[in-house]
C-alpha cells in the first residue's frame, strides 16, 4: 500500500521527529506454530525492506484465534472433543524460553526492526499447561524486552485463555517516540491505558484478531483520548486459510461464512484523523511515515498524565509483578 505521510502547514518537517511503521494484516496457518511464524518473518522483510522500524501483528496470530470454541459447543463440560481441540492448541502454542521466537528475533536483528508480535504463550512459568494471550514486543537487536499477557480473556476466550498479570504494562523507547500496546478488549480497560500513558506513551500498538467494528470507532476515540497515534492491527481469517487437518474442520466451518476475521487494521493521529483507513477483506502491509512533532502539537491542549492530570486528586497503583503460585526459597 501506498506510503502515507501527515501533512501539517506551519511547520517544516524534521527528520528527527519521522518513524516509518508497518501493520501486517495477515491470516495465520490456522493452528500451526512453524508455519504461521514463517508468515511472520516474511512481513517482517517486507517491512524491513520499505525501510520500517517497527511491525506490528494482529491479537493471537501465532498459532491463532480460538474460532472453534463458539461453533462446536465450546463451554460442554469434560467433553472428550473439547480436551481434543484444547490439547492440539496448547502443543501448538508459543513457548518463549523454548526458543520458539528466534527466528522473529533473529529477523528483527538483521534487519534493524522492532516488531510487536500476537502469541498464545504456553507460559513455562506456569506449569506450560495453560496459555495466555501474549503481546511480546522485540527490539531492534532482537531481544525480546517485555512479555504483556492479557489481563482479562474476553467471552468464550475464558475457556480457552488463563487471566494474566501487569507484568508487561511496560513502554518502550522507540526515538523518537514512546510505544506501548494492549490487546483487544484490553483497550477499552481505561486503567491499563492509563498504565502506559503515565510512562509516557505516545505510539500505541492496539492489536486484535481481526473485525471492523473493533477497530473503526475505538481507534479514532483511543488517538483523541490519548493525543497519541493509534496502530490498530487485525488478523485475517477465511474459510480457506484453516487447514485440511483442522480438528472438527466441517463442523467449524459450517454456516459458509466468508470470513471469521476482515481484518481492519487503520492507523490514526494524534488529533484522532486518520491516516489510513480500515482495511478489510485482505491480508495487506500497510506502511506510514509518522511524526513526532504531530503528538506534541495536540498536547499543547491536553496531555492525560501531564498538565491535564490531577494526581493529588486520582493516581493508579499498578502491579508489575509477574504473578505465580508459590515463590521458592532455597
Amino acid at each position: 500500500m501506498k506510503i502515507v505521510t501527515p501533512a501539517h502547514d506551519l511547520r517544516p518537517a524534521r527528520p528527527q521527529d519521522s518513524l516509518r511503521v508497518a501493520l501486517a494484516q495477515i491470516a495465520p496457518v490456522w493452528l500451526d506454530r512453524a508455519g504461521t511464524l514463517e508468515k511472520v518473518v516474511a512481513q517482517v522483510l517486507a517491512a524491513a525492506e520499505q525501510d520500517c522500524r517497527l511491525v506490528v501483528f494482529g491479537e493471537a496470530l501465532v498459532p491463532g484465534y480460538p474460532f472453534w470454541i463458539e461453533r462446536t459447543d465450546g463451554a460442554r463440560f469434560n467433553d472428550a472433543k473439547q480436551k481434543a481441540l484444547y490439547a492440539h492448541y496448547l502443543d501448538q502454542g508459543v513457548v518463549i524460553e523454548r526458543g520458539d521466537l528466534d527466528g522473529v528475533c533473529a529477523a528483527a536483528k538483521d534487519k534493524g526492526i522492532s516488531v510487536y508480535l500476537g502469541c498464545m504463550e504456553r507460559a513455562s512459568d506456569r506449569s506450560g499447561h495453560s496459555l495466555y494471550c501474549s503481546l511480546v514486543y522485540i527490539d531492534s537487536q532482537g531481544e525480546i524486552r517485555s512479555v504483556h499477557r492479557k489481563l482479562q480473556p474476553t467471552y468464550e476466550e475464558r475457556l480457552a485463555w488463563a487471566p494474566g498479570d501487569g507484568h508487561g504494562l511496560r513502554v518502550h523507547d522507540l526515538p523518537p517516540f514512546k510505544v506501548g500496546g494492549l490487546n483487544c478488549f484490553e483497550n477499552w480497560m481505561p486503567l491499563s491505558r492509563a498504565a502506559l500513558y503515565a510512562q509516557g506513551e505516545d505510539l500505541h500498538v492496539a492489536v486484535w484478531p481481526g473485525g471492523l467494528h473493533n477497530t473503526e470507532d475505538l481507534t479514532r476515540f483511543l488517538a483523541k483520548e490519548s493525543r497519541s497515534y493509534i496502530l490498530s492491527v487485525s488478523g485475517l481469517m477465511r474459510p480457506e486459510d484453516f487447514p485440511a487437518a483442522t480438528p472438527s474442520l466441517e463442523e467449524i466451518l459450517e454456516g459458509g461464512e466468508t470470513f471469521f476475521a476482515n481484518g481492519g487494521s487503520c492507523i490514526a493521529g494524534p488529533d484522532g484523523e486518520w491516516l489510513i483507513k480500515p482495511v478489510v477483506d485482505r491480508e495487506a502491509l500497510l506502511v506510514a511515515e509518522i511524526d513526532h512533532c504531530r503528538v506534541r502539537e495536540e498536547r499543547q491542549n491536553f496531555d492525560p498524565a501531564g498538565h491535564y492530570s490531577r494526581p493529588d486528586v486520582t493516581s493508579l497503583v499498578v502491579n508489575r509483578k509477574r504473578q505465580g503460585l508459590a515463590s521458592f526459597q532455597d
